[in-house]
């Protein structure tokens, strides 16, 4: 069974879910239980339901909180951590990279650190600077580490149920510009979406338009709007960014000899940059143009409506498109 929900109750269906499941789960960040329950009401109710021992509030240090996490998840719990604000993720890099990351490895096998970081960025919503950023590349860099970043209300649940019952650390990605999208959510308890696995969005014949996170809506926008001048895209959601599907990925780009990458994060050096390489590298003989990337531009993001010039815009994904399709029968 589903019903209609927005990606905000899909989270916190999620979370209920989990913290009924397992006595092990429990929730940390700032201002997270009632009556705040958050800047983005996420984890509203469940103090309430679950208690204030299980969703816990934090001082204000992102260090702290996932050094709190690792530490619990060394004891046997499952903490679920959360960012408020993606920017500050820096200041617990050495907890997530060298810590979480690592101790599987380190322990040779022995121990893993079941940690679920969810990291709310805020880029679209004018906040600026240092509260704006994409920063899901940092963290492809890290082998133990698990990346992932869903566009729909389903994929939300389903895949953040899975990363909080993975036995490695996940960093989990919201994009709050999303918290509002409606769509269909199955109910059911034990709903999993497999983690490593993208998504077919739309099927097309012409291009392969790779994109994750917020960025898919876009490209399901541009691909609508170049269906009526004759150009059929096929949508490729990611949804995990750290494994990266590149079985999905490549089937399609196989079919469709095109391909444009599309994200929020900053095009050079981008996750991009990988998926690109990856299908040039595996189709290279295949391709009818180069593989083109398009994102965010390599500069600080201006705050309010001077966003736009410098994020990426349905726009954008068109006129990549068309530059890469050129004659589509070819």
């Amino acid at each position: 069974m589903s019903k209609k929900a927005t990606i905000r109750e899909a989270i916190n269906s999620a979370l209920d879910e989990a913290l009924r499941t397992s006595a092990q789960v429990f929730l940390l960040g700032e201002d997270l239980a009632d009556p705040a329950a958050g800047v983005n009401a996420v984890t509203r109710g469940l103090a309430l339901e679950h208690g204030h021992d299980r969703v816990l509030n934090t001082p204000i240090s992102e260090a702290a909180i996932v050094g709190a996490a690792v530490g619990a998840s060394l004891e046997g719990m499952l903490p679920v951590a959360e960012i408020m604000i993606m920017d500050f993720i820096g200041i617990a890099m050495d907890q997530i990279v060298n810590h979480a990351a690592k101790l599987r490895y380190m322990s040779a096998g022995r121990t893993t650190s079941p940690i679920t970081v969810r990291a709310v960025v805020l880029e679209g919503s004018g906040a600026g600077g240092t509260h704006s950023q994409s920063l899901e590349g940092w963290f492809m860099h890290i082998p133990g580490l698990k990346v992932v970043y869903p566009s729909t209300p389903a994929d939300a649940k389903g895949l953040l149920l899975s990363s909080i019952f993975d036995p490695d650390p996940v960093l989990f990605m919201e994009a709050s510009r999303l918290y509002g999208k409606r769509g269909p959510m199955p109910t059911e308890d034990g709903f999993r979406i497999p983690i490593g696995k993208a998504d077919v969005k739309r099927q097309g014949r012409d291009i392969t338009i790779v994109t994750y996170g917020p960025a898919t809506w876009e490209a399901l926008e541009a691909a609508e709007a170049l269906s009526a001048e004759g150009i059929e895209a096929e949508v490729v959601d990611l949804r995990t960014l750290l494994p990266l599907d590149l079985e999905t990925v490549l089937a399609s780009v196989a079919k469709t000899r095109r391909a444009v990458v599309a994200h929020h994060a900053v095009t050079f050096g981008g996750p991009g940059a990988e998926v690109a390489s990856q299908i040039t590298e595996a189709l290279f003989n295949e391709l009818v143009e180069p593989v083109v990337r398009v994102g965010a531009k390599f500069s600080p993001i201006p705050a309010r409506a001077s966003e736009a010039a410098v994020t990426l815009g349905t726009g954008d994904i068109v006129a990549a498109v068309k530059k890469v399709a050129g004659a589509v029968r070819v």
